[in-house]
């Protein structure tokens, strides 16, 4: 699935502003859609490290009144939901109707780092394809608005954005040793996302894969693709 990724699509600053501008404001009359006819919508954000997940997140939410999303940003389970069954904490940061949930960084955890890492033993993370394709199920079912998306980029580029990273005293934090010892492991991961697409594109929660190379590219069309799906299924 990700091979036959174009990885070399690109936009120019001026066709990026132009398309901005106007996405923003259609987005801006959807969101209010969602409250007024009492959806919940969630937007996932998985992809590779440094992809560009922060940067499409924040022009998206640009465009959302501040009283309608939450953006949640996920990290390793600590204290309650730690000791819960993996989908817990997710199930406690769902939208209410009429509210959108920005996940950065979702359940699928289980399937990708929980996988590679080995945190969590092979029949436990087999499992999981099941159970989060029921747990999806039971959301559209229920009203939600589910929007999935695969930030991708090569190696290559992953590599020229930690070197750019590293010598940016502003952007410096961002890169970790964690970044670094999950590069060594790309392989690895490029594995679990291949199945991970493979098993988890349904009907009711299909996926998007981003072509990421350039950031002003990955931006647009994730705010593009955003913008149909509110408008289809808003209808």
């Amino acid at each position: 699935m990700l091979r036959s990724i174009n990885l070399d699509q690109r936009l120019s600053r001026d066709e990026y502003l132009k398309e901005l501008a106007t996405l923003q404001t259609e987005l801006g009359y959807l969101s209010y859609r969602v409250y007024k006819k009492q959806r919940p919508v969630l937007i996932l954000f998985e992809g590779w490290d440094a992809a560009g997940k922060g940067g499409a997140i924040k022009r998206l939410t640009e465009a959302i009144d501040p009283r309608g999303y939450v953006v949640w940003p996920i990290a390793a389970p600590a204290g309650e939901d730690k000791e819960h069954h993996y989908l817990y904490r997710f199930w406690r940061r769902l939208p209410e109707r009429g509210q959108v949930a920005i996940f950065d960084r979702t359940w699928y955890g289980r399937v990708l780092v929980e996988r590679v890492e080995k945190f969590t033993p092979k029949q436990r993370w087999s499992a999981a394809y099941a159970e989060i394709n029921q747990f999806e199920r039971q959301l559209v079912d229920f009203g939600a608005i589910i929007v999935k998306f695969w930030l991708h980029l090569s190696k290559e580029e992953q590599l020229k954005r930690f070197n750019e990273r590293k010598e940016d005293a502003y952007k410096k934090w961002k890169l970790t040793e964690e970044d670094w010892r999950n590069r060594e492991k790309w392989d690895s991961y490029l594995a679990a996302v291949e199945e991970m697409l493979a098993k988890t594109d349904t009907p009711h929660g299909p996926w998007t894969v981003v072509p990421a190379t350039d950031k002003l590219f990955a931006r647009i069309f994730v705010l593009r693709t955003v913008r149909d799906a509110l408008k289809s299924r808003l209808a």
